[in-house]
């Protein structure tokens, strides 16, 4: 479901349109909360602040406002986790500075990107199932496997020359999925 789908149904629906918030935003701002917090709270710590950052989007959020809700969600995610270590660090009696904190937050892998990254590919991997059978076969094989026309052709009973031309126009047709669906490669 779409940032725009969503929008809509918490406008007709508020409460199937927050379902469907949390639903696909939940693995996101728990990683988030996960890594920002772990070694200093526990698992429900986790939890609860996972909870509060939704409970506080979908108090603060306007079925109307115009915003990327990935964005919007990231940052509400990563103000929450930060406040909740900072009290599981004033509760142990810990003392880090504020620098430390966010050189350890800047530090290691990217989970926006990654999140944005598995987001891409499993559009792309719908709007290429779109296309039907021999189709997606042609282009999983040939761009994830590195399969020539000649084995792929073996796979599918198309001649090697139909596979190429195959190929090309499945290429096109999937461009114009992608653009109808404002997703660039």
């Amino acid at each position: 479901m779409t940032d725009n789908e969503i929008m809509a149904l918490m406008r007709e629906v508020p409460a199937n349109g927050q379902r469907a918030l949390f639903d696909k935003y939940y693995s996101y701002v728990y990683a988030i909360v996960n890594r920002i917090i772990s070694g200093f709270g526990s698992q429900s710590d986790s939890e609860e602040c996972v909870i509060d950052v939704f409970a506080s989007v979908m108090m603060k959020l306007r079925s109307d406002d115009s915003v990327s809700l990935r964005s919007y969600i990231g940052a509400a995610a990563r103000n929450a986790a930060v406040s909740m270590r900072r009290r599981l660090v004033s509760g142990k009696g810990l003392d880090i500075s504020a620098d430390a904190e966010m050189a350890e937050l800047a530090d290691g892998e990217d989970i926006e990107a990654n999140s944005d990254k598995a987001e891409l590919a499993q559009q792309l991997l719908g709007k290429i199932g779109e296309l039907g059978t021999p189709d997606s076969v042609i282009i999983i094989q040939k761009y994830y496997y590195n399969k020539t026309s000649g084995e792929i052709a073996e796979m599918t009973g198309l001649s090697a020359a139909a596979v190429r031309v195959r190929c090309g126009r499945a290429m096109k047709r999937l461009k114009k999925l992608l653009t109808e669906e404002g997703i660039t490669l």
